[in-house]
């Protein structure tokens, strides 16, 4: 038998090969996607063999459940130390603060990288369900961020709408943070906690958006209708199933057209996300020119905005593409797509910065605001889910004010 200190040494050999792999394996994660991310490259980056991988990860959906597992580890142990705070607001302020120091020990090579929990929905079965039970503990968990008795008249659904809101928050960080340094990190937290609780519009405001008739924001006739559903079902199978769950066969099933019908309006998959992607960017900006072109103030015009969008991922028109599926891009696509999302989330910034100008907005940051609007808007996609009765005019109401206007405000 081997002695124990023999047995503890290759135990810890064994764990620190382990979370070298994974820091490896979660890196390519995040900047392919389960798509790209092979066994292969994951050896390669730690200097070992695939076979030398296998050891540890028998399949690359064995690996890729391990990171994404992790993270949510991690952002649960975030949580739990967070909802310890007396008031929702220090839990709020702890959360953010959580995460934050993780990202910075992760540059300052102090901690393992967060990977794309998105990406949980590309998981084959049976690793998809066990991942999905583990982020389940996670969403329980910063839901009692909410737990308060004077946050009593604050419905179950609306404490899941924004503690999804609150996540999706965290999961679209890495979009956008990587602008800044590490050392400003504090200052961000605080902009954002500060948006959390008072959000953009002023006390006296009024939740009263200009309503939009959805038909304007899609196609509405002839070849532009058709092409419309078609990418609407395509869409809708990716949100659903991930990029590598939407096959051509699934949706050509799904449109009950044959294969050779997609490949005579799309060359391959990637160029149809990229098609979806450009819908979903192209009806934003719909929305932005309809409320540019309203009368009144900039918070009319953006709340009115940011209604229209909210009821339209739940609306027959919707969903709009989820911004998780640009992992699945090629690199050069993938950087043309981010350039344009910018750009949609630049004019928000633009509008909420023209509010501050004239009064009709609170001082806050233009640029995190429109990046937290942005997120928000993302993951209104699965209010329909996570609120089964919520209608699509109630979307806004749920999901949307709560951020505009505060998120403990009724």
């Amino acid at each position: 038998m081997a002695p124990r200190s023999a047995v503890a040494k290759s135990t810890d050999r064994f764990e620190r090969k382990r979370e070298a792999i994974l820091d490896a394996a979660t890196r390519i994660l995040n900047r392919k996607g389960i798509k790209g991310l092979t066994l292969g490259d994951t050896a390669a980056a730690v200097d070992l063999s695939t076979t030398s991988v296998t050891y540890y990860f028998k399949r690359k959906d064995d690996l890729a459940a391990a990171c994404i597992s992790r993270g949510i580890d991690t952002l649960f142990e975030i949580a739990e130390a967070a909802v310890k705070a007396t008031t929702p607001a220090e839990r709020l302020y702890l959360f953010f603060t959580g995460y934050l120091d993780v990202l910075k020990a992760t540059e300052d090579g102090d901690a393992p990288p967060l990977p794309i929990i998105s990406e949980l929905r590309a998981l084959s079965s049976p690793r998809h369900e066990e991942v999905a039970q583990a982020y389940g503990r996670l969403f329980r968990k910063a839901r009692q961020i909410f737990d308060h008795p004077d946050l009593c008249w604050m419905s179950r659904g609306r404490r899941t709408a924004r503690t999804r809101m609150l996540l999706e928050q965290v999961f679209w960080g890495g979009a956008w943070l990587a602008k800044f340094d590490a050392e400003d990190y504090p200052r961000i937290r605080d902009r954002m906690v500060d948006i959390f609780l008072n959000g953009v519009a002023l006390k006296d405001a009024t939740w009263e958006p200009a309503a939009f008739q959805m038909v304007k924001l899609a196609a509405r006739d002839g070849p532009e209708l058709a092409r419309e559903t078609f990418l609407l079902a395509a869409t809708r199978l990716i949100n659903r199933r991930g990029y590598r769950g939407a096959s051509v066969d699934k949706i050509s099933a799904e449109l009950n057209v044959t294969k050779g019908s997609f490949y005579h309006h799309n060359d391959a998959k990637d160029d149809l996300v990229v098609v979806c992607f450009e819908r979903t960017f192209e009806v934003m900006r719909r929305a932005q020119r309809l409320a540019m072109e309203l009368p009144g103030s900039q918070w009319d015009k953006l709340s009115a905005c940011a209604a229209a969008l909210a009821e339209f991922q739940l609306s027959h028109h919707g969903p709009l593409l989820r911004t998780s599926a640009l992992t699945a891009l090629p690199e050069q696509m993938r950087v043309v797509m981010v350039e344009h999302a910018s750009r949609v989330s630049d004019r928000f910034a633009s509008m909420i910065s023209d509010g501050i100008a004239e009064g009709s907005l609170r001082p806050v940051d233009p640029f995190i605001a429109a990046q937290m609007l942005t997120a928000t808007l993302n993951a209104c996609a699965d209010l329909g889910v996570l609120v089964p009765d919520v209608r699509p005019k109630a979307a806004a109401s749920v999901f949307v004010r709560p951020l505009l206007m505060g998120i403990f405000e009724r």
